[in-house]
């Protein structure tokens, strides 16, 4: 084998080479840019769910206010009921 020969099949192993190198560089950047766009539509995700938990957060914090004043409106109902029974007793009726 001569030096020419010997050269051409260097050349032609380090073309094969360079192409395999090529192919795993592109699909480990592929693979990169697929698990980028997955971590931002994740993250994206996340930041929605943030926003609409902090809006239920929120209406659950009007409900329950609401149910506070409830609560001490029929409290009051309650007490003027039993002021009215024992003024009915009172004055000599049945309640």
């Amino acid at each position: 084998m001569d030096a020419t020969t010997l050269g051409s099949l260097l050349v032609g192993l380090g073309a094969v080479v360079g192409a395999v190198v090529a192919y795993v560089g592109k699909r480990g950047e592929n693979a990169l840019t697929g698990y980028s766009s997955l971590t931002n539509d994740l993250q994206e995700e996340r930041d929605n769910l943030k926003s609409e938990l902090t809006a239920v957060k929120a209406e659950r914090d009007g409900l329950n206010t609401r149910l506070a004043e409830q609560a001490a409106l029929r409290a009051a109902d309650q007490a003027e009921i039993a002021r009215l029974r024992a003024l009915i007793v009172h004055l000599g009726g049945e309640p």
